[in-house]
């Protein structure tokens, strides 16, 4: 048995007729994230890393800095698990500003914010570092994956969202939903760092690209975003908007760059 997955029984079904045995699966589960006292959003999400979730998602929504959180506990809520956040008075008009009331799918990124303007919020662009990337790194971060799907090497049907910096994964978080697992992986650096991400690399992710997925990204002030899916054509207007590097469809045959190209070191393109 392992965290975030649970072993069920089987029938597989072969030329030679069905055999029984048991596959360890991913677990999804209710998870309410209630901010003083008062539940913001309810997912189906995979029921580990749940400090790291709330922390990420108090951050990529625009609730509260990491610095603005008081406690974080995990406590039984029937069916479910609830994760009570406690905040500083500063972040009280903040949350009341960025209010959910939902029960999300799987970690539905907008699914539950009751205006157009809050689905749309503006963010402010990427600040600029020296940080760049060349082809073959791209394909080494995606590489990396490999090694730090803990859950997907062993039951499958997660998403994956790591952060790749000096040749390496750092950190890397999963979930049934591609929302959380990016989630995850915000509050885990910006625990381990105390406020925000501190080491300049890029964001890499098992999904495809939406617009909630760049919002959260720069939100965490990565410059960088590899996929190893297709982004909508939104996700990257938005993308180029908010200064960020977005390369999707990595294949070993090549990547797809859809902007800010100047942060691939050899490359004299400018896709915009």
């Amino acid at each position: 048995m392992m965290e975030g997955a649970r072993s069920q029984p089987r029938l597989r079904f072969r030329p030679q007729g069905p055999e029984r045995g048991d596959r360890l699966l991913p677990d999804e589960v209710a998870v309410a994230l209630s901010f003083n006292g008062s539940t913001q959003a309810v997912m189906m999400a995979t029921p580990d890393d749940l400090v790291d979730f709330a922390t990420g998602f108090a951050l990529t929504e625009g609730i509260a800095r990491p610095s603005e959180i008081d406690s974080i506990e995990v406590v039984s809520a029937g069916r479910g698990l609830d994760v009570q956040v406690w905040l500083k008075p500063q972040a009280q008009v903040r949350l009341a500003t960025r209010r959910r009331t939902m029960t999300g799918p799987i970690g539905c990124g907008l699914c539950g914010i009751d205006s157009i303007e809050q689905a749309l919020r503006d963010l402010d662009p990427v600040v600029r570092s020296g940080f760049h990337m060349t082809p073959q790194q791209v394909h080494q971060a995606v590489d990396a994956l490999a090694g730090v799907q803990r859950l997907r090497g062993r039951s499958g049907a997660v998403h994956c969202a790591a952060f790749w910096t000096a040749g390496a994964v750092v950190a890397a978080r999963e979930d049934v939903g591609r929302h959380n697992a990016l989630d995850k992986l915000a509050g885990a650096l910006v625990r381990a760092s105390g406020s925000g991400i501190e080491a300049q690399g890029a964001v890499v992710l098992t999904s495809r690209v939406s617009i909630d997925l760049v919002q959260k990204v720069a939100a965490l002030g990565a410059g960088v975003l590899i996929a190893l899916s297709t982004p909508t054509a939104s996700a990257v207007d938005l993308a180029e908007q908010l200064g960020i590097t977005l390369i999707c469809n990595t294949r070993q045959d090549g990547f797809d760059l859809y902007s800010h190209s100047d942060r691939l070191t050899t490359e004299a393109l400018d896709v915009r």
